[in-house]
């Protein structure tokens, strides 16, 4: 049987600002990366999103990015592998701690935004990272973009990995995702979006913006949150993927 993960960053709110719908989300998806403060999230949020995770039964996962809240951590940072070592540490340790705390524990570590990209074609950044998980917790799952730099180094590191697809992206030649300061970076049709997915997982092919058919694995398909119409999204796909007979659970289930 067909087998996929669907998992959804999560916690995105901090201070007086509220993101995405997270319960709502919950609902449908089977792992939740959460956010651990630098790109989005706060303490507080961080907590009640554990909360809310352990109560779904989704997988937990820490969400690491860059120290960019303005830019929602999507802007690109001139960083060493050193630093991206040190925020992925700080960043995981801390949603462990609340994981801990809350009587759970971590499946999962996915970078965030401008770090997962830039990590996904650097090598010396991705075995930055990889290294970072290892040395916390060598049984934590990498997530990284398929085909791409974080796999090979999560491999490489001997870590568990997870191949990731996106549900409303648009993919290049090589298997990159297209740029988001691009008009055609978003696939903003549901049902689209949809169909590009159980492709995905189902026949291990994505279509190109230039209509090549390009070979990918789907181990974990990303869901955005902070769409307007991002819970009843996550519902259709997963309703339309176990009708075509794959089985929705997380990765380690």
């Amino acid at each position: 049987m067909v087998r996929v993960d669907l998992n959804c960053d999560m916690g995105e709110s901090y201070g007086a600002y509220r993101l995405g719908n997270d319960k709502e989300l919950l609902r449908s998806i089977t792992s939740a990366n959460i956010a651990c403060g630098f790109h989005a999230g706060d303490p507080a949020v961080m907590r009640s999103t554990v909360r809310q995770a352990v109560e779904s039964g989704a997988a937990i996962g820490a969400h690491p990015g860059l120290p960019d809240l303005a830019g929602f951590g999507r802007r690109r940072m001139d960083i060493t592998p050193v630093e991206a070592y040190d925020m992925v540490t700080y960043q995981v340790g801390a949603l462990m701690a609340f994981a801990i705390q809350e009587g759970a524990g971590l499946q999962h570590v996915k970078p965030h935004g401008a770090l997962y990209n830039m990590a996904a074609a650097s090598r010396p950044l991705a075995d930055a990272i990889a290294s970072a998980i290892k040395q916390i917790d060598p049984t934590l799952i990498l997530f990284g973009l398929a085909g791409s730099e974080l796999i090979a180094a999560g491999e490489a590191a001997g870590l568990r990995t997870a191949s990731e697809v996106f549900a409303d992206r648009t993919y290049q030649d090589d298997g990159s995702l297209t740029p988001r300061n691009r008009p055609d970076a978003v696939i903003t049709d549901p049902e689209a979006s949809v169909a590009q997915v159980v492709r995905m997982v189902k026949e291990n092919m994505v279509v190109s913006l230039t209509g090549k058919l390009i070979p990918i694995t789907a181990d974990t398909v990303c869901i955005h949150g902070d769409g307007a119409h991002a819970s009843l999204f996550a519902t259709t796909l997963r309703s339309r993927l176990e009708a075509e007979g794959v089985k929705v659970q997380a990765i380690q289930s």
